[in-house]
């Protein structure tokens, strides 16, 4: 088969599409042809080695695809060959097959598309849960999201608006900022601007009720005082390159609280029941047409570490994917 392959970690302009073999599945494993396949942060990370999690080399990165079930190993109940699924992982996703448990392949419905499909998991459910479970987001408050013409940002805004939120996107260019709106933004702010916090005060002038925060750096502290009382800042992820300190007086004055927001801990680790009734919320909305899956570039296999490339550089608008 043909896979984009991680041999040692470093650069991602290093990874080569290669033919390698076939993996097998075995017990109480699906092996998936995969047709789609999204572009994440952390694929990156994973790739060049700078994620606290280091999968045995070499590896195919990809942590999130779509694709036909193709082949079942031993004891494997309640899929068959054919079925329109969902899986992912650490890696595995940029190849045209990929060997994963059983327990995480998820059936999607015939009107979802393999490239909706591969945008769907991680990005909406990190923000269904970031907003629901962490934030406990009510309607009619104000959200204000940080890389809001990202994936992970698109997907916030789109949810904060199906449970009732005002929503303001703050994204450094023009083309983000009209992806933000397109996933439905009330309002945006140049976050690249040096007076950003000003504008976002004449949209919001007793602050915002929460903060969707995937990109750290500089922007944290600036968001974490455009708070209102009792305002919640969401930890998504530091895709600025850099973790920020806070001046922690900030959440004594402003009654707030500073939430850290990990998907994979709370849907493996902590509260699998609730992680699963948020994928059948996240399908119901897409079932009732709330829910818009619009994926961003789409590209070959040929062209993956072009792509993990874009997203390090926060280059990416919506998510890119990979079509197998």
């Amino acid at each position: 088969m043909r896979a984009a392959i991680v041999e040692a970690f470093g650069p991602v302009e290093a990874i080569a599409v290669k033919e390698v073999p076939t993996p097998q599945p075995g017990p109480g494993e699906v092996r998936i042809a995969v047709k789609a396949a999204g572009v994440g942060f952390v694929d990156a990370l994973v790739a060049e080695g700078r994620y606290q999690v280091k999968p045995p080399l070499p590896f195919a990165p990809g942590g999130e695809f779509a694709g036909v079930v193709d082949a079942l190993g031993e004891g494997v109940t309640g899929l068959k060959a054919g079925d329109r699924v969902i899986g992912g992982g650490f890696t595995g996703g940029f190849a045209e097959y990929a060997v994963i448990h059983a327990m995480g392949a998820l059936p999607i419905p015939d009107s979802m598309s393999f490239a909706q499909a591969a945008v769907f998991r991680t990005n909406f459910a990190t923000a269904i849960h970031a907003l629901k479970d962490r934030a406990a987001l009510q309607p009619g408050e104000t959200v204000l999201v940080l890389g809001a013409g990202g994936g992970t940002g698109t997907a916030a805004v789109t949810v904060a608006k199906i449970m009732g939120a005002r929503v303001i996107g703050a994204a450094s260019s023009a083309e983000k900022r009209a992806a933000a709106v397109a996933a439905g933004a009330d309002e945006t702010v140049d976050s690249s601007a040096a007076d950003w916090r000003e504008a976002l005060k004449a949209l919001a002038p007793k602050g915002v009720n929460v903060v969707f925060d995937p990109v750290g750096g500089a922007l944290t502290e600036t968001a974490f005082r455009s708070l209102a009382w009792k305002g919640r800042h969401l930890v998504v992820g530091f895709a600025a390159g850099s973790i920020p300190a806070l001046p922690v007086n900030l959440a004594l004055l402003k009654g707030s609280s500073l939430v850290g927001v990990d998907l994979a801990r709370f849907s493996m680790m902590h509260e699998p029941a609730v992680a699963a009734d948020n994928i059948r919320q996240l399908l119901a909305w897409f079932a009732e047409g709330k829910l818009r899956l619009e994926p961003g570039r789409i590209v070959p296999l040929a062209e993956a570490p072009a792509a993990l490339k874009a997203v390090l550089e926060r280059q990416a608008v919506g998510k890119i994917v990979v079509e197998i």
